[in-house]
């Protein structure tokens, strides 16, 4: 059986010729198929996220008494959404209505992958990169700011006010800070027992973690007790880089562990479906054998996950480009560092690692890119989070048929959210087809849109599957295209190397520490300025000798033996990538 290629709707193209320039932002030019018309909606498009009720998030307040939502939450790192003027929530901040019609505020994709950086006093905006933003102050902040509200009589009064307008009656009241205790309950449990000391800071979050945590923690306890289960939530200390998008839907592997098949529609959407997870989905399955004989579970009717947003956005993604470098590049400089980007051997050869190297997936027919999957002697902390066991919950005996075995009462934490999205997936394919464009379509992919639950669920089996052990190099990492790197500094995965400067010197010549934030050198290191005014935050870092700390600066000694010119050269080159 060939895997199912699944197509959103198209959307219209509106042409967008280069960048735009505004009082704010620069937006860098990133080809010719990412238009106007494809970033508003980008920034924008609800995938069923909902952290909480909107009237809720506008009427908290900060500890100085300012709105919470205020100037779109960029003390945070979040950006103004110049495509929507009228909308006071950022870039990736979302509206989604639930089933009693309550307006809930969510987050997508776009929130944690548009980057924005700052050079000579101009702003320059590039979508799909990773975000500088602080998502662990924004959820300790937002927990604090709700539990203000419920130990204070005069917040909770002015709290309420905005929230149910003029004439309150108290049985209004009461179910109000019935409402808002109900939600407080997991969401401090969550924020308490996960975030960890010291925080992950601006441009990183354990990403895999919180949704371990998520899922486990908040949705699969029984239902009388808020469907938590708390001994499941750990903390999430293994903090990794954002990503970049362009590019992410054609790459073989993806995940930094590269746990997970790329490359079709189906595949984006197990990844994309976990990430949403993440962001505060509502997701209750139930045991339901009767109306779902197949999977005996029910995972689609209590929960907000939206497959049709999630394949909206990824079609989307696969329209934007790598960001092209703004300033100029000197071509005979840059046509040295090709050769040795391209060289064989330790002396450079980064392209036998992350150079485009094509390959037609056998299943698919899909072009896609090779992506190793490598022990370098990077940071291992990462796979201390695939290793967590959990209680299944609501869960234990669950089982995908064909592929899948059933969960345990304790179980990997990885086995429980790889069945949860899968079964998500496999009981919503009948709104996923409804969405296919056949215009887009040929022939093979148009003859199995009707497949078997049994072909869809076998399309489905590399969506999560740990990398095989190795008992010499046990943590293996993605190694992607790299087009666009100028831009997407700190690097490595767990982002502890400032600039590709420091990344091209030996571990012991790498920063100890460095400030995050905005304020890029894109002419002289490449990469994060040495000063930094947006936050007072400085991630240090450690060296071999305590390679699983999270924030280690070992491995990847790849060029750190060019000569000087050598490197000049090099970095020259990877400019214009």
């Amino acid at each position: 059986m060939k895997r199912v290629f699944l197509f959103a709707a198209a959307l219209a193209i509106v042409q967008f010729a280069g960048g735009r320039s505004s009082a704010q932002t620069t937006s860098v030019d990133q080809g010719p198929n990412w238009t106007r018309t494809d970033r508003a909606a980008f920034y924008s498009r609800n995938q069923g996220s909902r952290i909480m009720p909107l009237s809720w998030a506008m009427a908290l307040k900060q500890p100085s008494g300012g709105s919470f939502m205020a100037d779109s939450l960029s003390r945070y790192g979040y950006l103004k959404n110049e495509e929507n003027l009228a909308s006071t929530l950022p870039v990736g901040f979302t509206t989604d209505t639930d089933e009693d019609g309550v307006v809930a505020i969510g987050m997508n994709c776009a929130a944690c992958h548009t980057r924005q950086i700052e050079v000579g006093g101009t702003q320059y905006r590039l979508d799909g990169g990773p975000a500088v933003a602080d998502f662990q102050s924004f959820l300790t902040d937002l927990d604090k700011a709700v539990g203000t509200v419920l130990g204070n009589a005069d917040a909770f009064k002015a709290f309420a006010s905005t929230v149910l307008g003029g004439g309150l009656t108290p049985a209004q009241v009461a179910q109000l800070r019935t409402d808002v205790n109900t939600w407080y309950g997991p969401y401090h449990t969550i924020v308490t027992r996960a975030l960890p000391t010291p925080a992950w800071g601006p441009s990183r979050l354990d990403a895999v973690g919180m949704i371990f945590n998520r899922l486990t923690g908040l949705d699969i306890g029984p239902a009388n007790q808020n469907y938590m289960i708390p001994s499941n939530i750990q903390k999430a200390d293994a903090p990794a880089r954002y990503p970049f998008l362009w590019n992410a839907s054609i790459q073989a592997k993806t995940q930094w562990p590269g746990f997970a098949d790329n490359g079709d529609d189906l595949l984006a959407l197990a990844r994309n479906t976990g990430e949403v997870i993440g962001v505060f989905a509502k997701f209750h399955p139930v045991k339901d054998p009767i109306r779902h004989p197949a999977l005996k579970y029910d995972f689609k009717g209590d929960t907000s996950v939206n497959t049709e947003g999630l394949l909206a956005l990824e079609d989307l993604i696969k329209k934007i480009g790598p960001p092209k470098y703004q300033w100029p590049v000197d071509a005979a400089l840059a046509a040295q560092g090709k050769a040795l980007y391209e060289a064989p051997g330790s002396s450079g050869g980064c392209a036998g690692c992350h150079g485009i190297q094509e390959a037609a997936d056998p299943l698919t027919r899909n072009v896609v890119w090779k992506t190793p999957i490598l022990d370098v002697g990077t940071d291992s902390r990462e796979y201390n989070v695939l290793k967590w066991q959990v209680n299944t919950g609501v869960l234990s005996g669950a089982k995908i048929p064909v592929i899948g075995k059933p969960l345990n009462p304790t179980d990997s934490a990885f086995n429980v959210l790889a069945l949860s999205v899968e079964g998500i997936i496999l009981q919503r394919l009948p709104n996923v087809a409804r969405f296919i464009v056949d215009n887009e379509m040929n022939k093979h992919q148009q003859a199995h849109i009707h497949a078997t639950l049994e072909e869809y669920t076998r399309a489905l089996d590399g969506a999560f599957k740990k990398p095989p052990p190795d008992k010499d190099r046990p943590f293996k990492y993605e190694s992607r295209v790299i087009q666009g790197i100028w831009a997407v500094a700190p690097y490595l995965h767990n982002g502890s190397v400032p600039t590709l400067t420091d990344l091209l010197n030996p571990v012991s010549e790498r920063p100890k520490a460095f400030k995050i934030g905005p304020n890029y050198d894109p002419t002289g290191k490449v990469g994060l300025a040495a000063e930094q005014t947006k936050f007072d935050y400085t991630l240090k870092t450690t060296d071999c000798s305590n390679r699983n700390s999270g924030t280690s600066v070992c491995g990847h000694e790849f060029g750190v033996t060019l000569k000087p010119e050598e490197k000049r050269a090099l970095l020259e080159y990877l400019k214009s990538l």
